[in-house]
């Protein structure tokens, strides 16, 4: 499932609305450990995928 380096997999731009404040600091969060938010949104799915549950889902 993972579209890592070296895999041809498409890939979909999509619109979120999320709360500002948060985003702002998990963008900050990523930019200091070198991490991209757009794919820890990716694994965050493939886990919840994978693992059949979410927590605090609504």
């Amino acid at each position: 499932m993972s579209n890592g380096e070296g895999c041809n997999m498409p890939s979909k731009s999509v619109t979120l609305k999320v709360d500002s404040d948060i985003y702002d600091k998990y963008r900050e969060f990523c930019k200091k450990k070198g991490i991209v938010v757009s794919r820890q949104f990716e694994i965050m799915m493939e886990d919840h995928l994978k693992n059949g549950s979410v927590e605090n889902g609504k």
